[in-house]
């Protein structure tokens, strides 16, 4: 099992972007076989270092963390995210 974690810093992050955000990750548990767990969370921390909304998901192995990367929907969210000059990080790990 693999352990994907991905942080996100939106340069809107008012709380309706937000929202949106985390719905349209969200979107993608039901249309990419590839996710095994699937869950985004938005930030109540004010502190000055968090990051707006996180990630947390599984995938079989790597090969199906690849796969679930390089799919079409996938991009989409990715390249929306770019649009709106988002930062993120990133950690992957094996459970």
């Amino acid at each position: 099992m693999v352990k994907h974690i991905v942080l996100f810093k939106l340069k809107n992050n008012s709380k309706e972007h937000c929202e949106f955000v985390r719905d349209m990750i969200l979107s993608l548990k039901e249309k990419i076989e590839e996710i095994k767990e699937y869950e985004v969370g938005i930030n109540f921390s004010k502190e000055q270092r968090a990051y707006d909304l996180a990630l947390i998901s599984s995938f079989e192995d790597e090969e199906a963390l690849k796969r679930y990367a390089k799919h079409p929907l996938h991009l989409r969210v990715v390249e929306y995210l770019k649009s709106k000059e988002s930062l993120t990080k990133v950690v992957d790990y094996f459970v």
